[in-house]
């Protein structure tokens, strides 16, 4: 079973009660952590028409104009509810502007673990910076990019702790939220990603010549 934060129980609980300083307190409680959903998630395609800062001001009206219902129907705990209408607006702002004839809705869908390339070297650069010392440089190029092919080979619920913790740089107890399942679970899955990778290097470097 997982647990929202007290500090987001306690301002939810003054919401309920009307008190408008608790909102805007609620909604800029998660502003940084929307931001760094959105900085690794939107498209670079994007860049040049859409400015994450923008996107992170429209979930949060969003959020706050469908307060009430959340309140009312609990869906989800907080951030997670949050989380997703970012990920709808990303998923629009997608369809919207970079859609091609070969894409369909169903794979532009809310929950698909896509990333933009930039972010998957950004995944790659940090799992290997956590391998190797600042002093290999060298060695740490080759690993980031044996890292991202190793990324592409996974599954992707191991893929998706992953990005979760290491590019949302979400806490345990956060992305157990996120995800629906237990913090030890999550730790689990977390073990098991990076234990699989460690296994997909070994082979690419048995089959080296």
């Amino acid at each position: 079973m997982t647990h929202t934060e007290p500090d987001t129980d306690a301002l939810l609980a003054q919401v309920a009660q009307g008190q408008a300083h608790a909102r805007s307190l609620l909604l800029l409680r998660h502003r940084e952590r929307l931001a760094r959903l959105v900085a690794c998630r939107l498209d670079r395609r994007l860049a040049a028409r859409v400015d994450p800062s923008d996107v992170v001001q429209e979930v949060l009206a969003e959020a706050d104009r469908k307060l009430e219902r959340f309140l009312q129907e609990r869906p989800l705990p907080f951030y997670p509810w949050l989380r997703r209408l970012a990920l709808e607006q990303l998923a629009l702002l997608h369809r919207r502007h970079v859609r091609t004839a070969k894409r369909t809705v169903q794979r532009e869908a809310p929950g698909i673990l896509h990333l933009p390339e930039e972010s998957a070297a950004e995944l790659a650069e940090r799992l290997a910076t956590s391998a190797t010392s600042p002093t290999q440089a060298a060695i740490r190029a080759e690993l980031r990019q044996r890292i991202r092919h190793a990324l592409a080979a996974l599954p992707d619920r191991d893929r998706e702790v992953l990005i979760l913790r290491h590019l949302e740089e979400l806490s345990v107890a956060q992305s157990a939220e996120v995800l629906g399942i237990s913090e030890g679970a999550v730790k689990v899955r977390h073990l098991r990603a990076l234990a699989r990778i460690r296994d997909l290097l070994d082979e690419k470097e048995g089959d080296a010549p």
